[in-house]
């Protein structure tokens, strides 16, 4: 583990790094799952249970908070599953006020919802393998900043990254990777940390790639707008696989 971690719910410091200006968010695909014959009634509308009341803005201090609490609940096993009746599953037909975006990897181990233990309509997730960037997840994380005025980007590394460690293997050897998992080590390439070696230079690259992807967006020359009048804070942290727990890394 780097040194330089914290349990989540301390903001960054360092903001380097240009990136060029994010295009238009990707378009979305999906499928519909098959249902059964015979439709099941929905359960009727009940009032809101406690924590599902609409709320107005919130600061991005608060909305590390309410993350840093999820993450508390998951780690010890007190998880609540909010935000899932039916009355609120309809009022998010209507609009969504998710309070965080969080950028994380495509790993199965790693869902934000749960390791945040969030419900619907809270957090808008951008996934992607080992948190690489490009056009899509750029515009992607400025639709929920700039359109949904979203005050939190929590860039989410994790422990025991696959694409992490290929980009690493790939280096050391020369092996050549697929053309489209090549893609994904050339965007980890420059976090590599070569001052480690074996498993420890792929522990280490993985902090350092979480940091140098929350520096590039809080360069984005939108996101870096908000972020100096306060309105956005944009943070890295890495979730252990072993403790379940997210923590912060400067």
């Amino acid at each position: 583990m780097d040194s330089n971690t914290q349990t989540l719910g301390a903001p960054p410091h360092s903001r380097r790094g240009p990136l060029r200006a994010t295009a238009a968010g990707p378009a979305a695909v999906g499928s519909v799952l098959p249902l059964a014959a015979a439709p099941v009634a929905a359960p009727a509308p009940a009032p809101l249970a406690a924590g599902e009341a609409a709320t107005g803005p919130v600061s991005p201090q608060e909305a590390l908070r309410r993350l840093t609490a999820g993450n508390r609940r998951w780690r010890t096993y007190g998880q609540e599953h909010p935000h899932e009746s039916a009355f609120l599953r309809l009022r998010l037909t209507k609009a969504q006020h998710p309070f965080a975006i969080v950028l994380g990897c495509v790993d199965s181990r790693v869902p934000p919802e749960l390791v945040f233990d969030q419900g619907l309509g809270d957090l808008l997730t951008v996934r992607s393998a080992g948190e690489v960037l490009d056009e899509a997840v750029l515009g992607s994380v400025a639709y929920g900043v700039l359109e949904l005025e979203i005050p939190l980007v929590v860039v989410l590394g994790h422990q025991s990254c696959g694409a992490v460690g290929a980009a690493v293997h790939a280096e050391a050897t020369g092996e050549p990777l697929p053309a489209h998992i090549q893609y994904l080590a050339d965007g980890i390439r420059p976090s590599i940390d070569h001052s480690r070696q074996g498993e420890a230079r792929i522990d280490s690259t993985i902090d350092a790639h979480a940091r140098r992807t929350r520096d590039l967006l809080a360069a984005e020359p939108d996101l870096a707008r908000r972020i100096a009048d306060g309105r956005l804070e944009v943070v890295a942290a890495r979730y252990g696989l072993r403790d379940q727990r997210v923590r912060t890394l400067e």
